[in-house]
């Protein structure tokens, strides 16, 4: 695991010394778009190396969270429209064999409807989950302005945290990371949790409509 995150680490390294703050934006933007390349890597690497390293002031933090945001929001509307696009055929001609039905997206439809706002904003202060949110709310065909609106708003808090705290840590910027890495797995555990508990739940209740 180590040796992979220095192989993430060394990519972003050279697109920030090939391309600058654009590089924020391609970096964020890979991220969103269902690739999990580390934002806890990508953020607080540009408060050092793009920021305090190159002698701006913390305010430049907040340039770095609005890259950052904007990256997020383009690489979101991406996996957003594959999913719409392409996931939700898929699902509606596939789906049954994996116990989802027209009631399920009906379902999904209802709740990003519904509930869609406040979905994407907490959905992109999470680590692991704020990468793939956006091919769900695609296939669940949640308003698109709507769901842009609330990708950059829930965004620029976290890149923004994330680059000022690589700008006060400075070349210790990693410790960030070491921070926060051990919530990756417990964040992964409840995922597959509530899909174990989706598809037992699914599974009773088709056992329950053939017995009746």
């Amino acid at each position: 695991m180590e040796a992979l995150e220095q192989s993430i680490l060394d990519f972003i390294n050279n697109v920030y010394d090939f391309m600058g703050w654009p590089g924020v934006v391609v970096l964020m933007a890979i991220e969103s778009a269902c690739i999990p390349l580390p934002s806890e890597i990508i953020m607080p690497l540009s408060g050092w190396m793009l920021v305090e390293k190159a002698g701006h002031g913390p305010w430049f933090t907040v340039v770095a969270g609005l890259y950052g945001a904007l990256g997020c929001t383009v690489g979101s509307a991406v996996a957003y429209w594959v999913g719409r696009w392409g996931g939700r055929p898929v699902v509606e001609k596939y789906g049954k064999y994996v116990l989802l039905g027209r009631k399920d997206l009906d379902r999904a439809d209802r709740w990003f409807t519904d509930h869609g706002k406040v979905t994407v904003f907490v959905s992109r202060l999470l680590p692991v989950v704020r990468t793939f949110i956006s091919f769900p709310a695609g296939i669940a065909r949640m308003n698109f302005a709507t769901f842009s609106v609330y990708t950059f708003v829930g965004s620029l808090p976290w890149c923004w945290a994330l680059a000022y705290g690589g700008y006060l840590l400075g070349e210790h910027w990693e410790r960030i990371r070491e921070v926060m890495r051990p919530f990756d797995i417990p964040i992964i555990v409840a995922v597959l949790i509530l899909v174990a508990w989706y598809i037992y739940h699914r599974i009773k209740n088709r056992e329950a409509e053939e017995t009746s």
